[in-house]
Order: C-alpha cells, then structure tokens, then sequence
C-alpha cells in the first residue's frame, strides 16, 4: 500500500511539471501574439455585420476601431466608434484593454452593457490569429456580455474582429468587422 501512495505522488508530481512546463512554453507564444497585435496600432474603419441581425444596429454598415499601444508597450487600447454617433460625453464607446500577466495574455472589455469581461487568449502557431476565451466578469449581466473575441492579421493593412456577445438567455449576437488601416497624413516635411 505504501509503494502505491508513493506511486502516486510521483505521477502526480509529474503531472504538476508538465501542465508547468506547459505554461512556461506557451509564454512565449503569447508575448509573440501581443508584439504582433501592437502591429495593429492606428485607426480602422470597415464593414460592419451582425448576425443575427439587430434593429438597432440596421443603419450601421461602417465602424471605426482605434489602438493604441500604451503604458510604455504593456497594453494595447482598443475602442470601437459607430462614425454615425454623436461624439459627446454622454455616448458611451466601448474600450477594451490588452495586456500581459505572468506570461499569459488577457483582455478586459470595458462594455457599453455596465460590465468587464475578462478573457485569455489562445494562438496560432503563426502568432496572426489571437482567440480570446471568457474568464470571469464584474458588473450587472443584465444587458448581457461579452464573450467570445477573435483578432486575425491578414497584412499590415488588413484585419478581422470577430466579437460574440452573449445576449439574456444565452443567445449569442456575433459581430464580424472587416477593416482596413486609414492612412495617417504624413508631417509636413518643412521643405517649401
């Protein structure tokens, strides 16, 4: 009985290593996602579609995203903006924040719904498609959540966002944006 229990510990030391080492080897992968995603820092605009379709969001074909990476390179700030609404204090633009901890990247939703998902992502091997799985959230559920986000670099001009919100009931509404990168206006070079 007593080589069993040491049988024991032992598989269940080596189980402790390799879910340890496992974390360890996927650290990197993810920095690797987070130097890759900062690429994206700029401004967007593209299509808009949302499935199932929403009332409310009929009118809207186009949306804007902006990042900008922060905080001396540790977080990326994300906010979406409808071009059609009012730009005042009182509209409310989502914002969504990216960072790293302990090797892991994560991203907190800052919805206009009054909550804060947060997410952890997972990458492919190529590092160019990020897909975040929900976590844990705070603040009212009430309107729903966001729960599911997927970015995809296609090229240093072009990427996807998918965003899955989770409506009450358990009714997900899925958002895909297809945007380009706006060109910024170049410096006036002071040479007349």
């Amino acid at each position: 009985m007593k080589s069993l229990r040491c049988l024991l510990c032992t598989a269940l030391l080596f189980s402790f290593a390799a879910v340890a080492a496992a974390q360890t080897t996927s650290a990197p992968d993810a920095q690797k996602s987070f130097d890759n995603l900062k690429t994206l820092a700029g401004t967007w605009k593209g299509a808009l579609t949302v499935t199932p379709p929403q009332p409310e969001m009929r009118d809207m074909k186009e949306l804007w995203v902006t990042l900008r990476v922060t905080s001396r390179g540790n977080a990326i700030v994300h906010e979406m903006k409808n071009p059609a609404a009012p730009d005042d204090v009182n509209h409310d633009d989502p914002i969504t924040l990216l960072y790293m901890d302990a090797g892991k990247l994560y991203l907190t939703h800052y919805c206009d719904a009054g909550n804060r998902p947060r997410m952890v992502a997972h990458t492919s091997p190529d590092g160019k498609t990020v897909e975040f799985e929900f976590i844990d959230l705070t603040g009212n559920t009430q309107y729903g959540h966001m729960d599911h986000v997927v970015f995809t670099v296609i090229d240093a001009n072009h990427h996807t966002e998918d965003w899955t919100f989770m409506m009450p009931g358990d009714k997900p509404m899925h958002a895909h944006f297809d945007l380009q990168r706006v060109p910024q206006p170049q410096p006036a070079s002071g040479k007349d």
